[in-house]
């Protein structure tokens, strides 16, 4: 992570049109530059220019698509806890990317040092998952899991 600090000299802050900017793209990752530069009141030029910029910049890291998980047949999503060896992120980390519905991952500070939410097609397969696929890595002490009963989407920059 040598780049870390160079990241850190790099980032400039933002103002409040650039946060618009990414409050529209959020919520409509296929705006149009013209659609953008009208809800921001600024030239389509200048938008253009800033969305490059936060692009070039690392703020935007990319655009998706927002998935209806039920819909797409994932109808559980639980967020899973876990208590790693020490020094063992990495590799669990390379693991944990590879498994299937897993859908974000952050090494946290606190009781526990990864959080891990997944999405399943039901609960049978959240079970399989952390029973034979989370539990048999070598480098997870222990694990605890939080079924999501509702979720909502933050759009808010």
């Amino acid at each position: 992570m040598a780049d870390t600090a160079r990241d850190a000299e790099q980032a400039r802050p933002l103002d409040e049109v650039d946060r618009a900017i990414i409050r529209i793209l959020r919520a409509d990752g296929r705006a149009s530059v013209r659609s953008v530069a009208e809800q921001v009141h600024v030239s389509r030029a200048n938008a253009y220019a800033r969305i490059n910029r936060l692009i070039e910049d690392g703020v935007i890291r990319g655009f998706t698509a927002r998935v209806d998980q039920e819909r797409a047949g994932q109808g559980t999503s639980a967020y899973i806890t876990l208590k790693i060896v020490q020094n063992s992120w990495r590799a669990v980390r390379e693991q944990l990317e590879r498994l299937p519905g897993a859908a974000h991952i952050a090494l946290v500070g606190g009781d526990f040092d990864v959080l891990l939410l997944v999405h399943t097609a039901d609960n049978r397969a959240l079970r399989d998952l952390v029973l034979t696929r989370i539990q048999a890595i070598p480098e997870v002490l222990s694990t605890r899991t939080l079924l999501v009963f509702e979720e909502t989407d933050l759009q808010e920059a």
